[in-house]
């Protein structure tokens, strides 16, 4: 029988050189200062300089833009690594890599991509994904936010929240969501437009204080009659919240990989704990009782990783791959909570000191089952596959 096709699991040449490379970074210069930058809410911004410069952020964009030429499974495996020292760092590279920069890259005229991408891709400033309003969160079609063409002026009002990387010094624009007239038969019409920072009436609000992933910022965003070019109208018109919902399920496959960088941080943490601590004469890695819970959390994130891998894949084939990204999306937060909780457990007393790594870890980690879609929403579209 002639074999066509053949599965193939092996990463290529360039797959394992980001791993290392960013696996060095990673440990080196993030992991080493993660428990200060959380504490303290503040990213280092060289450190996104110094990945911008490395090509992390600008894996799957073209070099024309500032980007590496690379593809999505790169740039995940790329994640992952990354997060193994900071959960952090992976939503920064979600919003600038996945969310906005795919949509400028996807959407956007040749002059919005050469003004914007470059800077981004090269970690010379960060930028805003402004969706989320309080009466529109898994209901993103319930936006208020609202956008009127004024002569060559859109005129933004609204107020958005939970919007991550914005009022810090160097963010340079804010993809914003709004409704900028009515459909025929009725409904919003929901236009995308790139809004600086700087431009007067973009309001930085409060800055919200979280559970965990505590060293890039939260805030809330007041759009007070915001006035914009009209060139500022990222792609169809008609077709902001398409395009918003598209890159989110890039979102999802970048969540996944997050959840199994902080997994396997937590395993990599446990596992030597755990040969180290020493109780009734053994070290406890003896005891079936520990060894069964580490062996778990090796086989869970085995099996996350595959998913996320998966759903890279396709997307760098140009295959459809909503119902694989929902998948490793739902399995992998969920996964990484399982994970951070046993880390917390075999630690034992010291696990729950906000001094050990695990700690953190398991504070951060519950955020990933609500970003880029809960899981019951997520679970919820699933069910049209099904």
């Amino acid at each position: 029988m002639e074999v066509k096709h053949k599965m193939n699991f092996d990463e290529t040449k360039e797959h394992k050189m980001i791993r290392e490379e960013v696996k060095n970074f990673a440990q080196t210069v993030i992991a080493p200062i993660a428990e200060e930058i959380d504490a303290t809410g503040v990213f280092p911004l060289k450190v996104v300089e110094q990945m911008g410069e490395l090509g992390f952020i600008g894996i799957p964009f073209p070099e024309k833009y500032g980007g590496t030429g690379g593809d999505w499974v790169g740039m995940h495996i790329c994640v992952e690594e990354l997060c193994r020292a900071d959960l952090s760092v992976g939503g920064i590279m979600d919003g600038s890599t996945a969310l906005v920069g795919q949509e400028l890259y996807v959407f956007g005229t040749e002059k919005q991509k050469q003004q914007w991408l470059p800077q981004i891709l090269q970690g010379k400033c960060m930028v805003g994904f402004a969706l989320t309003e309080s009466q529109g969160g898994s209901d993103a079609a319930a936006i208020e936010t609202t956008a009127e063409l004024d002569g060559n002026q859109w005129v933004l009002n609204g107020t958005k929240q939970f919007i991550s990387n914005i009022g810090m010094e160097n963010t340079s624009i804010c993809l914003v969501a709004a409704v900028s007239g009515k459909k025929e038969r009725g409904g919003n019409i929901i236009s995308t437009f790139i809004v600086p920072q700087n431009t007067p009436g973009f309001i930085v609000g409060k800055k919200y204080k979280k559970i965990g992933m505590n060293s890039t910022p939260t805030c809330e965003l007041t759009l007070n009659d915001c006035k914009i070019p009209k060139e500022n109208l990222l792609g169809d018109p008609k077709k902001g919240l398409a395009q918003h919902l598209a890159v989110l399920e890039t979102g999802r496959i970048t969540a996944a990989a997050m959840c199994v960088g902080l997994a396997q941080a937590c395993l990599d943490e446990s596992s030597s704990y755990a040969k180290k601590r020493v109780q009734f004469g053994h070290p406890i890695f003896n005891y079936q009782a520990i060894q069964f819970k580490i062996v778990d959390m090796a086989i869970a994130i085995e099996l996350s990783r595959n998913a996320y891998l998966k759903a890279a894949w396709l997307k760098d084939q140009g295959r459809r791959h909503t119902f694989e990204a929902t998948v490793a999306k739902i399995y992998a937060s969920e996964m990484a909570e399982r994970v951070a909780s046993d880390a917390v457990q075999i630690h034992g007393g010291s696990g729950f000191m906000q001094e050990t790594p695990v700690s953190r870890y398991f504070r951060a980690v519950k955020c990933m089952q609500i970003l880029e879609g809960t899981s019951e929403i997520l679970r919820m579209l699933l069910s049209r596959f099904v």
